[in-house]
């Protein structure tokens, strides 16, 4: 009986072998492209290190610019080269068009109401159209000229009265960024200075620890999104401080949507970028209905997208500025026979600056402040470089690995703007090599207004002032270490004292 039992045991094994067969035969296997083999449970979640952009590169080097990975159960690309960011963001953009539901999404961007995070679709589209059409477009910016000369002049009489004392940009710059942007954005009424005393809503401190909270927890890598059973735990603690900026930030967007629609009663006309959106409301023309959330996460983009990266490129700059003299010396150069040693420099001047160009250019390739760009994510099935991807991937573009890849860049390791003036790259998307704005459908919208606010200060700093290094402090001792996140900060700031060139008064 029991021999019975053993040959009809064996008998259904050898059938059920068969059968796996015979299914493999007929459905054709999945190729994925090459990564390591995942743990059980975390995936490869354990490969990731502090500084995501640098285990990903560093992984891609072993297997490929087209390499698979799992974080928990979830499939993830990494796409680390210009010939696989093509095919992820215009071959085939439409597909990889999406945002993951990942926690940032959700406490961030007001439930994903954002253009960083809305998943694609119609009220992301409406969105991305409103930007184009009624926000950048270039009437708009130039009514708004006036707020960046002043914030300009504003920031060069405030570090000319800072002239020969050691000073770190980042104390300043930010400020300065955030000033210009809030009040294009919404007039700048509703913060102040830690020492007046009114009835705004918070200080220009907090509103700048929004932001930069914001950056920090946009980029982080929780476990919780990757493992959900383990998302209750909040191990990493990220979801709670996720909660606490929601909080804060729902507070802050409704006072000032409160505030506008109370003196639009008083004057129909915009006088800022809120405004412009709040006549948007009842527009009997859009597919979709602004929500509060929807209005709250426009003004938090516009807010958020020119702040912190104009301000950290600058920062960047100056970090490879102070380790190349002669570069300064020849950027001085094209100031001095361009603008002149009477004038500061204006908008209208920027074409004339092909240098102060390429020092951005080359700044953007070593320094990418998103050095992964946010993720996309897989709508339906596809096959990119002959590898199967399958619907609900998560996809990270390493523009970390794009800047240094020495195929495309000769010496990748220095910071050469020269290169820029013998090979005219575009950095509006077109060019898979250089990315600082994104490409295909979620290119950032407000990269002219960023741009011209980068160029402009940097060419003013350089024009306007000689800098040096503080104390003993030499060239070769200045960091480039980083501080991960959204966007990408110099870890250890360089100090440095500067010495006018030109009156404030001339601005």
């Amino acid at each position: 009986m029991e021999i019975t039992s053993v040959f009809i045991a064996l008998a259904w094994l050898l059938a059920l072998a068969i059968i796996s067969k015979v299914i493999n035969h007929l459905c054709p296997k999945t190729k994925l492209p090459p990564g390591p083999k995942p743990w059980p449970i975390i995936g490869n979640l354990n490969l990731i290190g502090s500084i995501p952009r640098e285990s990903l590169h560093n992984l891609s080097q072993k297997y490929g610019d087209l390499m698979h990975l799992k974080f928990g159960s979830r499939p993830v690309l990494i796409a680390s080269s210009p010939e696989m960011a093509k095919e992820i963001l215009k071959t085939h953009d439409a597909i990889f068009a999406s945002r993951p539901a990942l926690a940032a999404g959700k406490y961030l961007s007001f439930n994903y109401s954002d253009m960083s995070w809305a998943p694609y679709g119609a009220k992301w589209g409406q969105g991305r159209k409103i930007y184009i059409t009624e926000i950048f477009n270039p009437k708009r910016l130039d009514s708004f000229k006036y707020i960046r000369v002043e914030e300009g002049r504003n920031l060069i009489s405030h570090l000319f009265a800072l002239s020969g004392k050691p000073i770190f940009l980042k104390d300043h710059l930010p400020q300065f960024t955030l000033c210009t942007i809030s009040r294009m954005v919404m007039s700048g009424k509703y913060y102040c200075d830690k020492s007046e005393s009114n009835d705004t809503i918070v200080t220009l401190e907090k509103l700048q620890w929004m932001l930069e909270e914001w950056f920090i927890l946009g980029g982080v890598v929780n476990i919780g999104d990757w493992i959900p059973w383990l998302n209750w735990l909040d191990l990493q603690g990220y979801v709670k401080r996720m909660k606490a900026l929601e909080k804060t930030m729902v507070e802050f967007h409704n006072y000032v949507l409160e505030d506008h629609k109370a003196k639009a009663k008083e004057n129909s006309h915009p006088t800022d970028m809120v405004d412009v959106l709040l006549q948007l409301v009842d527009d009997p023309n859009l597919e979709v209905k602004l929500t509060t959330n929807h209005l709250m996460g426009l003004i938090l983009d516009l807010l958020a997208g020119g702040t912190d990266t104009s301000a950290t490129t600058v920062e960047w700059a100056f970090q490879e500025l102070m380790r190349n003299p002669k570069i300064i010396e020849k950027a001085n150069q094209e100031l001095d026979k361009a603008i002149g040693k009477e004038r500061w420099v204006e908008e209208e001047d920027l074409s004339q600056l092909p240098y102060i160009e390429a020092i951005i250019k080359e700044t953007f390739r070593l320094h990418p402040l998103t050095t992964l760009l946010a993720p996309h994510y897989s709508i339906e099935d596809c096959n990119v470089a002959g590898y199967d991807i399958p619907k609900g991937t998560t996809v990270f573009v390493n523009t970390w690995s794009l800047g240094r890849n020495p195929k495309c860049w000769d010496r990748p390791e220095k910071f050469i703007p020269e290169r820029f003036l013998e090979n005219d790259i575009d950095i509006k998307g077109q060019n898979f090599t250089l990315l600082p704005f994104g490409s295909g459908r979620r290119r950032c919208p407000g990269y002219s207004l960023g741009i011209k606010l980068v160029q402009t200060t940097l060419a003013n700093l350089l024009h306007g002032f000689n800098w040096k290094l503080s104390g003993d402090m030499k060239p070769e001792d200045i960091s480039m270490e980083e501080i991960y996140g959204l966007t990408t900060h110099p870890k250890k700031p360089t100090s440095m004292i500067m010495e006018p060139k030109l009156s404030p008064h001339l601005y």
